[in-house]
């Protein structure tokens, strides 16, 4: 088979790229720098059959612009860069990268909540500017209760760490309702319950219009004093200035923050200025381990679809698309 893959990036992982050009496939990248002008031009110009989608945008224009477009595979799981009603509209299907990703997701996740806890970066910095700052306020976290919105791959991953940390580990999550898909979780009927008993709140839900916002002022409120919040999922999940507001009065003991509303994030973004947040710039899904596992799985999602045999469905964002024969003329 051969067949054009576009990736939306400079580069793909080793185990993607070979698996690719094993099958005959011509791979085109985006060039350093470029964003979504430069993936429009591309897809207008090139007969591309395939996409694999990293953090550029993915526009209805780029979508509407290539008639040979069979397939697109994000490189993860959130597809808030990818125009799915366009997708959906012209038959092609979307896949994500369930899973692989996951592990390193979710040891960013604990790591940002132990240095959240015991204010390890803020420490770091005092002591790099020749103070000896001994911050005896931390938090221990064996005994704690960790509040996941989302029982997944990664927060069932988290919660199997912190249950070994001595932490109680609930969960909200509508798929799985009161049954618990691991032992070390119990899962409970409604945010609002799940949010009362957080002391440490952590993020594990994909950005759709139903988690848009899903974190605000009146969540944030029926958090015990002096929680913690993590979010390693999606900035937009949370509402940043109620965060803010959150932090600044104290009600938060805490932030671990891995993805926010802007990325990069601006030099006057208030966060910066919040001496109790630990931000990393959305990277817990990219460990060397991590970026391999995506882009074989975004290959194979490519190379099944392109030859008749689509991967399962349930990593499909639009499965109607799969019964639909598209016609490329």
């Amino acid at each position: 088979m051969s067949a054009t893959v576009f990736v939306t990036a400079p580069r793909l992982g080793h185990a993607g790229v070979r698996t690719l050009e094993e099958a005959g496939s011509r791979i085109i990248y985006l060039p350093d720098g470029g964003g979504r002008a430069e993936v429009e031009e591309i897809m207008a110009s090139e007969a591309v059959d395939a996409v694999i989608s990293r953090t550029v945008e993915l526009s209805a224009a780029a979508i509407e612009a290539c008639p040979t477009l069979r397939v697109i595979s994000k490189h993860g799981v959130g597809v808030g860069n990818i125009d799915v009603d366009a997708a959906t509209a012209h038959g092609i299907p979307v896949f994500t990268t369930p899973g692989a990703n996951a592990q390193s997701v979710a040891e960013l996740t604990i790591a940002l909540m132990f240095n959240a806890a015991r204010r390890v970066s803020w420490m770091d910095a005092e002591i790099r500017q020749g103070r000896w700052s001994r911050a005896q306020d931390g938090r221990q976290l064996a005994g704690a209760t960790l509040a996941l919105v989302g029982a997944g791959q990664i927060g069932q991953r988290v919660a199997r760490t912190a249950a070994a940390t001595g932490m109680r580990v609930l969960a909200f999550d509508p798929g799985f309702g009161l049954d618990s898909p691991i032992p070390e979780l119990t899962m409970v009927g409604s945010l609002e319950e799940l949010l009362a008993q957080a002391e440490v709140l952590s993020i594990h839900v994909p950005l759709s219009e139903r988690t848009r916002g899903l974190i605000g002022a009146e969540q944030l409120a029926l958090l015990p004093a002096d929680a913690i919040v993590l979010n390693t999922a999606r900035g937009e999940v949370i509402d940043e200035p109620a965060l803010v507001e959150a932090l600044r009065s104290g009600q938060l003991f805490a932030a671990g923050l891995d993805t926010t509303w802007s990325e990069p994030m601006e030099p006057g973004n208030p966060l910066l200025d919040c001496p109790n947040v630990v931000v990393t710039p959305h990277v817990g899904g990219s460990t060397p381990a991590a970026l391999e596992a995506m882009a074989l799985a975004a290959a194979r999602n490519i190379l099944g679809c392109l030859e008749g045999t689509p991967p399962d469905a349930r990593s499909c964002v639009n499965p109607t698309t799969l019964s639909i024969e598209r016609s490329n003329a």
